[in-house]
C-alpha cells in the first residue's frame, strides 16, 4: 500500500487520533462556525473578531439538498477514465447548523437520497497517482431508508 494523503491539506483529519472529521473554525467573539477554517475575519457581518479556534466539526448531519454530477468537472478535478457520474450533497451539520458540500460514497445514487436523510462523514480515495492515494471526505447514508414502492 502506498502513501495516503489529503487531496486538500488542512480541511479534514484522517482519523489517526480518533474519528476522521472536517476541520473548521469557531469565532472567539461570537461563536460562528466556518468551513473551511477561517483565519482572517468572522463571517458573521455583526462581528468584528479576527480570533478563531480550529475545531472538529460534527461527523453527522442531514441532507439539505442533493444532485448528481453527470458531466466531468474541469481541472483541477481528477476524473476516473472513463468518467463515472457521482452524487453531491449539501449537508447541514448536526451541531453547527452549517451547510457543507461533498460527494456521496460510491454506489449511492440520487434515487437513494432524500432531503432530511442522515449522513455521516467518511474518508475515501478521490484518485490515485504514483502509488499515492489522494483522500477526501465523502458522505455516507447512516441507515438505508425504506422507500415506498
Amino acid at each position: 500500500m502506498g502513501a495516503r494523503v489529503p487531496a486538500v491539506d488542512g480541511w479534514f483529519s484522517l482519523g489517526e487520533e480518533g474519528p476522521a472529521a472536517l476541520l473548521g473554525s469557531k469565532c472567539a467573539g461570537c461563536g460562528t462556525y466556518a468551513f473551511p477554517a477561517e483565519t482572517r475575519y468572522c463571517r458573521n457581518p455583526d462581528c468584528e473578531s479576527a480570533e478563531f479556534e480550529v475545531v472538529e466539526l460534527s461527523r453527522r448531519g442531514r441532507i439539505w439538498s442533493y444532485t448528481d454530477a453527470r458531466y466531468q468537472p474541469p481541472p483541477p478535478y481528477v476524473a476516473a477514465d472513463p468518467y463515472v457520474p457521482f452524487c453531491l450533497v449539501a449537508v447541514e451539520l448536526a451541531a453547527e447548523k452549517l451547510v457543507v458540500m461533498g460527494q456521496v460514497v460510491d454506489g449511492v445514487t440520487v434515487d437513494d437520497l432524500r432531503v432530511g436523510d442522515e449522513v455521516e462523514l467518511v474518508i475515501d480515495t478521490l484518485y490515485s497517482e504514483d502509488d499515492t492515494d489522494f483522500l477526501v471526505w465523502k458522505w455516507q447514508p447512516v441507515v438505508a431508508a425504506v422507500r415506498g414502492a
